[in-house]
């Protein structure tokens, strides 16, 4: 019987932690946890068993979070070929795009557990990022500027329109459909 209620606790953790992904997504991180609930078709104290406060509820959703995007970008390992890599980057986020971007927009509100996800979603491409870029510039074909300015320039271009994705894709996702035109540009930035 304990096994059985193990499971169902298990269950119930993971649709409230489903629900709280889903609605940070559409409404934000300040998203209230009767609302969370509601979607989750759980009672409101049952988000309280599993997590004794919303900030314990909010840092166990995003570090999930980032557990889920760092495993997508460990598969960027191996690559060598740049333009590969960053479109492989943004394959990655343009699945997980509005909670991302949520992430991005909203990272200074949040509390500390949870802003340092963003930092270990961007060291999880930066090692890739590095372990690519060094081979071409040892190849001669990146201009030799140093890695933490391309990788920054890099995301700094992709959170900029993220940031702004309403201005310059109001009806879909302004990763699709500027995902050639920010690899093209961006290479031009740092090729020989």
């Amino acid at each position: 019987m304990t096994g059985k209620r193990q499971l169902q606790k298990a269950q119930t953790k993971e649709k409230i932690t489903v629900s709280a992904l889903k609605m940070y997504s559409e409404n934000g991180f300040s998203t209230p946890t009767i609302a969370i609930a509601n979607d989750a078709q759980v009672s409101h104290g049952s988000i309280f068993v599993h997590f004794p406060t919303a900030d314990d509820l909010l840092i166990y959703s995003i570090e999930r979070f980032s557990e889920e995007i760092g495993n997508e970008l460990r598969m960027l390992t191996g690559s060598d070929d740049i333009a590969e890599l960053l479109g492989m980057h943004i394959d990655v986020l343009i699945r997980h795009e509005d909670l991302y971007k949520r992430l991005i927009k909203e990272s200074v509100y949040l509390p500390k557990e949870a802003r340092s996800t963003l930092i270990a979603i961007q060291s999880a491409l930066s090692f890739h990022f590095m372990q690519a870029l060094e081979k071409a510039i040892d190849n001669g074909n990146i201009k030799d500027v140093p890695f933490h300015m391309i990788f920054n320039t890099w995301l700094g271009l992709i959170q900029y329109y993220l940031m702004n994705g309403d201005l310059f894709a109001p009806d879909g996702s302004v990763l699709e459909q500027y995902k050639d035109s920010l690899i093209k540009y961006f290479l031009k930035l740092i090729e020989k």
